[in-house]
């Protein structure tokens, strides 16, 4: 594995644009070093951008992600860190298991007016059948 990665190496090693790197740098969620003019990015900013882009996945807000950060360098322990990973998982999850509640309801309210608009279109073209017989 590098020490170091340019924006683009990086960029390239996670999968992601250099858009999206410079834009979680300036939320303030890495901070590359100065190499010269470049700036570079060193296994921590990669581990960290890591954390960040799993978090973004899982739904997770930047302020989360941030108060997540925050208390890795606060906390030598992790305990801090851990508590609040566990908290906010389980608030995930439940928010989760609610929106699947309410995904389940509204796809069984979808189908049913699905169903009603087959019959109603069913029932116009048996009418229109019959009219044209009838005519004929």
């Amino acid at each position: 594995m590098r020490e170091l990665y340019t924006v683009n190496q990086l960029a390239e090693d996670l999968g992601i644009t250099p858009r999206t790197i410079r834009f979680y740098e300036a939320k303030g969620l890495i901070a590359p070093q100065r190499a010269g003019t470049m700036r570079v990015f060193n296994r921590r900013d990669r581990a960290r951008l890591m954390i960040v882009l799993r978090g973004k996945r899982l739904g997770f807000t930047l302020a989360e992600i941030r108060e997540y950060l925050d208390l890795y360098d606060a906390d030598r322990t992790k305990r801090e860190q851990m508590r609040l990973l566990l908290t906010k998982t389980q608030e995930r999850i439940t928010g989760l298991e609610q929106q699947r509640r309410d995904l389940a309801q509204t796809l069984a309210e979808l189908r049913a007016i699905e169903a009603e608009a087959e019959t109603a279109l069913a029932a116009i073209a048996e009418t229109a059948g019959n009219q044209h017989r009838v005519k004929g």
